[in-house]
């Protein structure tokens, strides 16, 4: 366990390092884009016509194959039979350039109907037309991604992370450079094109991966392969799960699209700023840990994989929950320091901290939904997180209807009430998983997993007391005063306060890091 537990960490840092790295050059590619565009019903319009292209790839080729291709292609290898492994690859990459192209080829003669009746029916005619253009050119692109998350999903299974962890920051240089160079000439188009060249790329990093695991290639198209089959199976519910998620997505979109120019925009400058950490945080480890999950599952070492998955937990927690408060407390200043410059102009600021504050109230949820659902998946069992999430999408619909009016009455802006359904809605979702998660595994440590997070809790609310006295004293200087200084005074605060009542997790981080010694 000691030696396992080792190289997750070690594993888990790595691919932290480079999540952090893609995160960062997302949210550069963030402030470029801010800076040319701002909240503006031009990038409205991008924002929604890249919402199919996500759909197509995330339903069929996203996280749905992941989690079900990574547990059969190790079950071959664990088995002795890499041939069966590379043929199941094979076929699963050839099935999903069919499907994805066939999907795209709907979606582009669809595009009217789908943007004038589920994606924006508040924009007005020009910019609905604009919309369409953007989603028939963006539609190339899930065809790259598609084959991309199965080379993503061999390369992980194969314990190989550092190509997969490159790939999103390609996405993003490339984003960068169609907003910062061709944007002048080509306006939001250029974003269109970026989006497809990226996805290229997104690719083409990862292919040099395939040679060091030995890849062999088969033109197989075929479902009678058991594999394959197998894949379909596990596959089934957990498209059903994201397809809830994707459904938030586009009930948020279109009721955003009601609410004025610049609504779909300030939430998502804002939804990309609470995954900061979240990504950081919650999929590095996540990635890092599924694999190591579904072996223990595999061999039927419920005890082992019990304990993997609540410290897990606890190494989360400890870290999302100050970054919550932080955006929480933070969220005007920050968001003033990242991005008020160029086209983005203080009432942009104020529309996207709005939403960043109430969406910061769900990042633990997110977090550990990241984690669980993948518990789940290790058990073979794809159903739960599907039912368990379609609730949680009702709960999300529902508040969402009903949140933005009561901001109103209450004047608040309406776009930060769907930005808190969707807090609750994941916070609920996380609790119902761990519930069922527990009778699974035997338990899941929960007198540690509490003290854990009360003693996270009490540090957050310490950081929050001397951030809230660091914002009355210096909150008429600069944003760099006020945003940077505050993100160091709280993260500096947090961590001393957390060792001061007792926290066991630092201090354990940093023993499965140490280098034993020669």
């Amino acid at each position: 366990m000691r030696g396992e537990g080792r190289r997750i960490a070690r594993a888990a840092m790595l691919v932290a390092v480079l999540f952090v790295a893609s995160r960062a050059l997302g949210l550069a590619r963030e402030m470029v884009v801010g800076a040319v565009f701002g909240t503006t019903a031009a990038y409205d319009a991008y924002l929604a016509a890249a919402r199919i292209p996500d759909i197509l790839f995330t339903l069929i080729a996203g996280g749905a194959l992941g989690s079900a291709f990574i547990p059969t292609f190790t079950g071959t290898f664990a088995r002795g039979d890499p041939g069966g492994g590379w043929r199941l690859a094979s076929a699963v990459v050839n099935l999903l350039v069919v499907a994805l192209t066939a999907a795209a080829g709907l979606a582009w003669l669809a595009a009217p109907v789908l943007v004038s009746t589920l994606l924006a029916p508040g924009f007005p005619p020009d910019q609905q037309a604009l919309t369409i253009s953007l989603m028939r050119t963006m539609l190339v692109a899930p065809l790259f991604f598609g084959v991309s998350g199965v080379v993503m999903g061999v390369l992980n299974a194969r314990q190989h992370f550092l190509l997969p962890a490159l790939a999103p920051s390609f996405l993003n240089l490339s984003l960068i450079g169609a907003a910062g160079f061709l944007a002048p000439r080509l306006g939001v188009r250029a974003l269109a094109l970026g989006y497809v060249v990226g996805a290229a790329l997104h690719l083409a990093v990862q292919l040099p991966g395939l040679a060091r695991v030995g890849v062999h290639y088969y033109p197989l198209l075929t479902l009678r392969d058991p594999g394959v089959r197998e894949v379909l199976r596990l596959m089934a519910p957990r498209v059903l799960g994201l397809a809830a998620v994707q459904i938030n997505f586009v009930v948020n979109t279109n009721l955003a699209s009601r609410l004025g120019e610049g609504a779909v925009s300030a939430l998502n400058y804002a939804w990309l700023l609470m995954l900061l950490p979240q990504g950081v945080f919650a999929q590095a480890v996540a990635t890092v840990a599924f694999p190591t999950f579904a072996g223990q599952a595999a061999r039927g070492e419920r005890g082992a994989m019990r304990a993997t998955l609540a410290a897990t937990l606890r190494s989360v927690f400890l870290l999302t929950i100050p970054a919550a408060v932080g955006l929480l407390v933070l969220a005007r200043p920050l968001v003033a320091l990242l991005f008020e410059r160029g086209a983005f102009q203080a009432a942009s600021t104020e529309a996207v901290a709005g939403a960043l504050a109430f969406y910061a109230l769900g990042l633990v949820g997110h977090a550990g939904v990241e984690i669980v659902v993948r518990a789940f998946y290790a058990l073979h069992d794809t159903w739960t997180p599907v039912w368990v999430g379609g609730l949680a999408m009702g709960a999300n619909i529902l508040l969402s209807l009903t949140l933005p009016a009561a901001f109103v009455w209450a004047g608040l802006p309406p776009h930060a009430g769907l930005a808190l359904a969707n807090s609750i809605a994941v916070l609920l979702e996380m609790v119902g998983l761990l519930a069922l998660l527990r009778p699974r595994l035997g338990g899941l440590e929960g007198r540690a997993l509490v003290a854990s997070v009360t003693r996270s809790g009490a540090a957050a609310a310490v950081m929050a007391g001397l951030l809230v006295i660091w914002l009355r004293a210096v909150g008429s200087g600069g944003v760099v005063l006020v945003g940077g200084g505050g993100v160091a005074l709280g993260a500096g605060a947090y961590l001393a306060a957390a060792v001061l009542l007792g926290a066991e997790e630092p201090r354990t981080v940093v023993r499965l890091l140490r280098l034993p010694k020669s």
